[in-house]
């Protein structure tokens, strides 16, 4: 067993606690009861209009068309969904803000500063480009109580043919468009009418179309989510594997009113509710637990390793193992070289697969089948946020996580930290939002030609934030809870994975783990206790001795 001051730690194990993000719910557990939950999931296939829904939408004169625009499709859906618009604009996934209840800090994309491309401020054609909305091309004028302005489509279309413009603030392209610019890449515009008469459940294919290319490409950002996720092989994820479980993210990720559970700002370390049975649920089943309860191990051993360990510590040996590689270090103080002919360019690896230069964003590392760094965590997270002074001094925390050792409500956690520097108000010793896209005298990638100085202007203005007028780069990290790409069992770490010298472990603190090393005054008791036994012994001995000879 494992304790947080004495106890061994991991190996072959699992553990309680994934967070309120997660798809994982682990297979492998045998407990009847389980199976009961299993049972009672909601279908798990990728389901066409016809199969998956009570209604053909086919036949419904609403969506006959003709459709000039998406908004015209969405007022179409509403005549029936009477109450959906209303429903999506009180989610998270609408607002891109989230008061957090514990830290009263105002998060969401809307908010937060990373070190990707940074913050959505000032960016919002590009950023919005993700976003179930359509028209988002200015915080200040967007209309979000707008019904019309809901995309309907962009998760509930099964044809595979809706995609939203890269540039076009959440709209798809009305007309034949070129992207990249001067690429030869013509995007043609989508059948409204053929795609909003197939409409269906969500998909993995849905859901992926943004959250697989988060940070501004395929697995720049989580490390777990990718292209690869959309059809993943058994090896790369046993749950969402089309010829295994062939779960769908809402097979976890369970919503109500168009409410999506799990979050990355409010992260359940630990879930000790447990199976998500009627009569027993939080309405989510977005932790290992809520499947497979808190002791899921037929091995005694293992279970008693779940009040220490999270269960994708040892189920994700290895995360961005699909294939692709993902983006580990960005470094924003490295753009705006030009080549000899004065132009912007790009640089790609020797395989030609990853862009490892960009004049518009600097230098890149990316990494492929990624060993975990590994934390304690609580699911408390703080975020650095626009106002908050920092220290440049040091590497500069995006987020810092709760927990340690002697917390009985963390786990050690698997993280991909991402790396990277990224400007900063020097005077003022604030993170900067700078104003990256667009085509005005301001922004980094337009007319302002790479001008560190007009970009940070006027992304702090548009935060209304004073800009001092000089800026440096920081280096900083960030942390993502690994929780996809859950192995098959036989590929859960083994023991001395952990339990070694320089085992998995070796850089967490602050608990015992034999095979790890020393640990000061536990060996001092050790060898104390050693020590007396020993002359116990020897004592002991010379008096049998001395007994033996004196009875002769």
């Amino acid at each position: 067993m494992i304790t947080r001051t004495q106890r061994p730690g991991l190996g072959r194990l699992a553990a309680a606690g994934l967070s309120a993000m997660t798809f994982a719910v682990l297979v492998w557990t045998t407990p009847a009861a389980a199976a009961d939950v299993m049972a009672q999931l909601p279908s798990a296939t990728t389901a066409t209009a016809s199969k998956a829904t009570t209604a053909d939408h086919s036949k419904f004169k609403e969506l006959k068309g003709p459709f000039a625009t998406g908004p015209e499709v969405t007022e179409a859906c509403l005549d029936c969904h009477t109450e959906a618009a209303d429903h999506i604009q009180q989610t998270t996934h609408w607002t891109w803000a989230f008061d957090h209840p514990v830290t009263g800090q105002d998060l969401g994309k809307r908010n937060v500063i990373n070190n990707f491309c940074v913050a959505t401020a000032t960016n919002w054609p590009r950023c919005t480009s993700c976003h179930i909305g359509y028209g988002w091309t200015d915080d200040k004028t967007f209309d979000f109580a707008a019904e019309r302005n809901v995309d309907c489509l962009v998760c509930h279309d099964t044809t595979g043919d809706y995609k939203k413009f890269p540039t076009g603030a959440g709209h798809p392209t009305y007309e034949p468009k070129e992207f990249p610019p001067k690429s030869g890449n013509i995007w043609q515009p989508p059948d409204l009418v053929k795609i909003a008469q197939n409409v269906g459940p969500t998909s993995r294919e849905t859901c992926g179309a943004c959250h697989f290319y988060g940070g501004g490409g395929d697995a720049v950002k989580h490390g777990d989510l990718d292209s690869t996720m959309a059809r993943p092989s058994k090896a790369l994820d046993v749950h969402m594997a089309p010829d295994g479980l062939n779960f769908q993210c809402s097979t976890c990720h369970t919503t109500g009113s168009h409410e999506v559970t799990g979050s990355r700002y409010v992260t359940k370390a630990v879930d000790r509710l447990g199976i998500d049975v009627p009569g027993h649920t939080d309405d989510t089943r977005a932790t290992c637990e809520s499947c497979h309860a808190m002791t899921p191990h037929e091995e005694a051993k293992l279970n008693d390793h779940t009040d220490v360990v999270a269960c994708t510590t040892c189920h994700v040996p290895e995360f961005a193992r699909g294939g692709k590689a993902t983006k580990m270090w960005w470094d924003w103080s490295t753009a705006g070289k030009l080549n000899e002919q004065g132009k912007p360019f790009t640089i790609k690896d020797e395989a030609g697969t990853d862009v490892i230069y960009d004049t518009k964003k600097g230098d890149f590392l990316w990494e492929a089948n990624v060993v975990p760094e590994y934390r304690w965590f609580n699911g408390a997270i703080e975020y650095t946020l626009l106002n908050d002074t920092i220290d440049p001094s040091g590497v500069v925390p995006i987020n810092t996580l709760g927990g340690g050792p002697g917390d009985p409500d963390s786990r050690i956690w698997p993280f991909k930290i991402m790396r990277g520097k990224q400007p900063y108000d020097s005077v003022n010793n604030l993170l900067a939002v700078p104003h990256l896209f667009g085509k005005d005298e301001s922004a980094f990638w337009g007319a302002g030609k790479f001008d560190w100085i007009k970009a940070i202007e006027a992304g702090m203005q548009a935060r209304d934030v004073d800009f001092s007028g000089e800026y440096d780069f920081v280096e900083t990290e960030y942390s993502w809870p690994i929780v996809h790409m859950v192995a098959p069992k036989d590929e859960a770490l083994e023991c001395e994975s952990c339990h070694a010298e320089n085992g998995r472990l070796a850089n967490l603190g602050g608990f015992y783990m034999p095979g790890r090393g020393d640990f000061g005054w536990l060996n001092t008791l050790g060898w104390s206790l050693a020590g007396l036994t020993l002359i116990g012994v020897i004592v002991h001995a010379l008096l049998r001795v001395v007994g033996a000879s004196r009875r002769k």
